[in-house]
């Protein structure tokens, strides 16, 4: 029975993904910065670890606990939009911090068991921003295409140990809790000079053509982490589909 440890499963999609992997009968660690034991199932292949994925001490302890994995899932990150003008730049490293660096340092911490057993997978989950620019979110597309840039020079150096590396691409998700794990309101971030611009944008994403699920992005993360015909990136949700078939 494989195991996969999902990270940022408090909600949105790593909540949705633990569920998804755990019907299908895998053992499942889920982890989050603050455990919560009421919304995910009861049961002896479902496990919920503290993780911040910004602290290297969190990280060794959630991996030591959770013993061997098959697949990482690098779900955690922080939402933001607003004008990058407005941004305090203390903000913008903070969500490289968890967007960027936290992915990369979970990765790095379970390369060396991946490689040592010549099996594993990483999925990275990114944005369909990365797909197509989208106005008001330079520093959270900046934070996910590093990611991707990082993934597909991983998937390379790995591959030659039979280590799999993925990405996954969510559409607009307007469902999830994008933004709000932040200390900071979209109010604040939009001064008045760039009210004119934005309004018709907000407007736009209150009424969008087409979104995403939660059950959209489990089911691409699940494609992705047991596909084996070398495909990299698996966007998530009609909305990215329709953008990566564009692009």
């Amino acid at each position: 029975m494989k195991t996969a440890l999902i990270t940022g499963c408090s909600s949105g999609y790593g909540l949705e993904t633990a569920r998804h992997f755990h019907a299908r009968g895998w053992n499942v660690v889920a982890t989050m910065r603050n455990p919560r034991q009421d919304i995910l199932p009861r049961s002896e292949r479902m496990r919920i670890l503290p993780l911040d994925v910004t602290n290297d001490e969190s990280i060794a302890a959630a991996l030591d606990a959770s013993g061997p994995i098959d697949v990482l899932v690098n779900n955690a990150g922080i939402g933001l939009v607003g004008a990058f003008e407005a941004m305090p730049m203390a903000h913008v490293r903070k969500l490289f911090e968890t967007n960027t660096f936290g992915v990369m340092a979970m990765t790095q911490a379970v390369i060396p068991q991946f490689r040592a057993r010549r099996s594993g997978v990483v999925v990275n989950v990114t944005s369909s921003v990365t797909l197509a620019p989208m106005p008001l979110a330079a520093a959270y597309t900046a934070s996910k295409m590093a990611i991707e840039g990082f993934t597909g020079s991983l998937s390379h150096e790995l591959g030659a140990f039979d280590v799999r590396v993925k990405l996954v691409e969510p559409g607009y998700a307007p469902s999830t809790r994008f933004a709000h794990n932040t200390e900071l309101r979209v109010e604040d971030l939009i001064p008045q000079a760039y009210a004119a611009f934005a309004g018709p944008i907000f407007a736009g994403f209150a009424t969008p053509e087409m979104v995403t699920r939660e059950t959209d992005v489990a089911e691409a993360v699940w494609q992705a982490a047991n596909d084996v015909s070398g495909q990299l990136r698996f966007p998530a949700g009609p909305d990215a589909v329709a953008l990566a078939r564009a692009s």
